[in-house]
Order: C-alpha cells, then sequence, then structure tokens
C-alpha cells in the first residue's frame, strides 16, 4: 500500500472531485488535512479516507508537517503530498523537503508562484515573455511606465486566475492607482508590459521532466478583458486538432519554459499570447491543474478522467496520453445588472438548436447571489468532434442566453 497526504482546505467541489479521484486509485491510503471538519465530507468520500486531520491554517507549512508526522503514525509515512491550489503549492514543497518526500522542490514551487519571479528566469533563459517589474515606490511605477509605456498590467506578484488584476490605460488611471495603493518593500505590485494579441492556454503534463501530453485552449475574449467588463459572458474552445503544427512553437517555447522553472512531474497550467506579428509569449505558468472547468473540459474532449488521470500520475510518475477525440467548450454564464438572478432568458432557444451538443450544464437559478468571479453564475459545456462546431454552439450560447440580476 501507498500512503499519500493530500491537503484540502476547504472542501470546494472542484477539490472534492482530485481528493476522490486520489482515493480511489488502488492499493492508496489516503490521508487528508484540511480546515474544514470531516462531517463536511460527502458521506461515500469520507468512508475512503484512511485518516483525516484538521488544521486551522492550511497554508502554514509548520502546521502541514506536524498534520503529515500524526497522520504517518496512522497511514504509514507519506510517500506523497499532494494538493491542486496555487496558493498551497510553496507550502506543499517546503513539507516535501523537510521530510524528505519526493515531488516539486521549494526553488521551483517559488518560481511558479512568484510571478515577477517567473519573468526574470524566463527573460534569462531567453524566452520571450512581458517587460516587468516589482513596484515598491511611486517613483518606480512612473519610470516603468517611461520605459515600457501604456497600456500595462498590475497584479499581485502572487496572484492567481487573474484575480486582482487590471489594466491602467494612461496616467490620470495610474495617478489614481497609487493614490489608493499602499505599494512598499513588504508589499509590492507586480507591474508588466501590456502585450497585445489573442490570449490562450496550453496545459501539459511532465514526467521527469519530459514531456508526454499537452493540451491548446483559445478564450473568447482574453481573461483581463472579462474581468474589467463583470456582464461579458465569455467562452473557451479545446480545438480537436491540439497537435497541429500552427502550436509548434508555442509548444517549443512551453516546454524550454518549464525546464528552466524547474518542473520535473506533474500538471501545469501556462496563459500565453499569439501576438499580432504571429509571434508567441508566454504569460504565467502554475504548477497546478487547471480550474474553471478546464479540467471537465479537457476530460470530455479526450472521453478520459483526467481528475483521474492527474492522481495517477502524481502518485505514481504515470500518464496514459489519451487521444483527443472531440472539440470541446464551455460557455460562462454571468448575470447583468445589480442584486440576485431573477431570470434566464434564451434558454429554450438554446436547447433547440443545440441540445445535442450539450455534456454537462450547471444554470443560474433564481434568487442566486452572484459569484463575482470570472466563471460567473453558471455554464454549459458543448462537445462534437468538429471544432467548428463548437465554436459556432459557444457563439450562440453567450449571444442568446442572458442572466438576469435584479
Amino acid at each position: 500500500m501507498t500512503s499519500v497526504v493530500f491537503v484540502a482546505p476547504f472542501f470546494a467541489e472542484t477539490t472534492l472531485r482530485f481528493v476522490q479521484a486520489t482515493a480511489d486509485l488502488p492499493g492508496v491510503r489516503l490521508g487528508l488535512v484540511s480546515q474544514d471538519p470531516d462531517s463536511k465530507l460527502p458521506p461515500v468520500l469520507r468512508a475512503k479516507l484512511a485518516a483525516h486531520y484538521q488544521v486551522d491554517d492550511a497554508l502554514d507549512a509548520g502546521k502541514l508537517v506536524s498534520a503529515v508526522q500524526h497522520l504517518g503514525t496512522r497511514i504509514g509515512p507519506a510517500t506523497r503530498i499532494l494538493g491542486t491550489l496555487e496558493e498551497l503549492q510553496v507550502p506543499l514543497a517546503e513539507v516535501r523537503q523537510y521530510l524528505r518526500v519526493d515531488g516539486l522542490s521549494v526553488e521551483a514551487a517559488k518560481n511558479f508562484r512568484d510571478k515577477s519571479r517567473m519573468k526574470t528566469v524566463l527573460a534569462a533563459a531567453g524566452l520571450p515573455c512581458a517587460r516587468h517589474r516589482l513596484v515598491a515606490t511611486t517613483q518606480e511605477a512612473w519610470d516603468f511606465v517611461q520605459a515600457v509605456g501604456y497600456p500595462i498590467v498590475v497584479k499581485p506578484p502572487a496572484g492567481a486566475g487573474s484575480r486582482n488584476t487590471f489594466r491602467i490605460n494612461g496616467a490620470e488611471q495610474l495617478h489614481d492607482v497609487l493614490a489608493m495603493s499602499k505599494f512598499s518593500a513588504e508589499k509590492p505590485a507586480l507591474f508588466e508590459e501590456f502585450i497585445v494579441g489573442q490570449e490562450q492556454s496550453f496545459d501539459s503534463v511532465l514526467i521527469h521532466g519530459h514531456p508526454v501530453w499537452c493540451s491548446i485552449n483559445h478564450y473568447y475574449p482574453g481573461p483581463l478583458e472579462v474581468l474589467e467588463n463583470p456582464w461579458i459572458q465569455w467562452a473557451v474552445l479545446l480545438p480537436r486538432e491540439a497537435d497541429a503544427p500552427e502550436y509548434e512553437d508555442i509548444r517549443r517555447v512551453a516546454y524550454r519554459s518549464l525546464e528552466v522553472l524547474g518542473m520535473k512531474t506533474g500538471l501545469t497550467h501556462m496563459e500565453w499570447f499569439r501576438r499580432k506579428d504571429g509571434t508567441v509569449a508566454v504569460s504565467e505558468v502554475a504548477a497546478r491543474p487547471p480550474g474553471a472547468q478546464f479540467t471537465t473540459l479537457i476530460s470530455y474532449a479526450h472521453d478520459f478522467d483526467l481528475y483521474r488521470g492527474w492522481a495517477h500520475l502524481m502518485v505514481y510518475d504515470e500518464f496514459p496520453a489519451p487521444e483527443r477525440k472531440y472539440a470541446a467548450g464551455a460557455a460562462y454564464l454571468r448575470g447583468q445588472g445589480e442584486g440576485k438572478v431573477i431570470a434566464v432568458h434564451g434558454l429554450d432557444k438554446v436547447r433547440q438548436e443545440l441540445g445535442d451538443l450539450v455534456v454537462e450544464a450547471k444554470l443560474p437559478k433564481p434568487g442566486q447571489s452572484p459569484t463575482g468571479t470570472y466563471e460567473g453564475e453558471g455554464y454549459v459545456i458543448l462537445r462534437h468532434p468538429e471544432t467548428k462546431v463548437v465554436q459556432d454552439g459557444l457563439k450562440k450560447l453567450i449571444t442568446t442566453i442572458r442572466v438576469e440580476l435584479g
């Protein structure tokens, strides 16, 4: 039996799918560390755990060390210590280093987590990425703008999922940001060149540093525009032709980027741009599975359970690379107006026109409060062997369905 510890601070639905996949692996004794009590777990999953340990701060490496050691008295010494959240990757690496458990190193975890450090590493290796600077003073902000020009992007150095990220288009807007923000050496902001181009993502699996599988995903529109306009409904498309020659340049850049950042074995999620001149540039990379239903989308596109595939990869260093059998896509439904959901318009029309393409849906319900995130109040997932059919269907979804708030 293999003893594995999974750290899941809170029992979010997606997180529990990864926990369930790990618990279902043959020959695994699973210990779970969380801030939530185990009474919040679904009974079926709780019954599959070999042990549970509750902590008051699951991002504290010292407390995680104690938790893993305690679980070790019940399930045996852990051979893998896992977690899927972006914020967990450095603490988990520190725990693994202290307990001498294989996995992503501390230095590599910091390369992925600190976006300024990440871009410094990439630029030093000659890889294309946005010009950037950690800004701790007003003067540093103005110096960066003078060197780069507008627009620029401002984000936290350790952000995740485009949270707290925004674009500054001119001096007046920068004045406002600097007046409201208190940047310091202890709490700097990451200023970046704004890259103009089509934003896409690149998910990939490496084993012992060797790439074994990848997925290309297109955004309509890009995440930053979605964040700046809460009313925009957006879509992500996974074209069936993920191995097309047109993606050879990003495959080459992506794998070299993962090498210099220190990825050995894992599933990673990269944001990148196709500039107007056709060249590519890396935006940022995360050493974790993708969010926003991407893991589910990839599963549908390959007729393959990527949740289980990730668990098998992380525990056994094996990944049976699946064939891309379909194009798939998700439309994210976001409320317009203020208040709670009072109606969802256009459902009958899209059911009539797209019913055969829909493989999963989570529709907004009257009385539901807005999530306040880019994932919105619901989603619809489509699948078909032809990419254009899915692309046209996504356009129909985001232009026909309207979530009314009031």
